[in-house]
């Protein structure tokens, strides 16, 4: 049985940080790049972060680059989301995923939500104004 669960998420000031987890367990992990989504109220899921523990590589959507920081521990088939700088506009229900690498030349970049064919059940984070 594949699983993704997620932890980490909470409550947080403005400025604050949290470090999101996703420990993954069924699937040969280093075959799959795994996620970071995140849907806020009324808005559609956005993929923010990607990394392809085998190869070393990440992936950060704009809104969060230079704030984010997605690393993994191949020992413990566990990803980690290092969110710092936190924004109100990060507030959302975050959602790990394993899917494939996507690759154009030697630019490594996240596909699409619907390609990604196994999900945890989310984690809230709410940061406050």
């Amino acid at each position: 049985e594949v699983q993704l669960v997620e932890s980490g998420g909470g409550l947080v000031q403005a400025g604050g940080s949290l470090r999101l987890s996703c420990t993954t367990s069924g699937i040969a992990f280093d075959d799959y790049a795994i996620g970071w989504f995140r849907q806020a109220p009324g808005k559609e899921r956005e993929g923010i972060s990607c990394i392809s523990s085998s190869v070393g590589m990440t992936y950060y959507d704009d809104s969060v680059k230079g704030r984010f920081t997605i690393s993994s521990d191949t020992a413990k088939n566990t990803v980690y989301l290092q969110m710092n700088s936190l924004r109100p506009e990060d507030t959302a229900v975050y959602y790990c995923a394993a899917g494939p690498a996507h690759w154009s030349g030697s630019v490594y970049f996240m596909g699409p939500d619907y390609e990604y064919a196994y999900w945890g059940q989310g984690t809230q984070v709410t940061v406050s104004s």
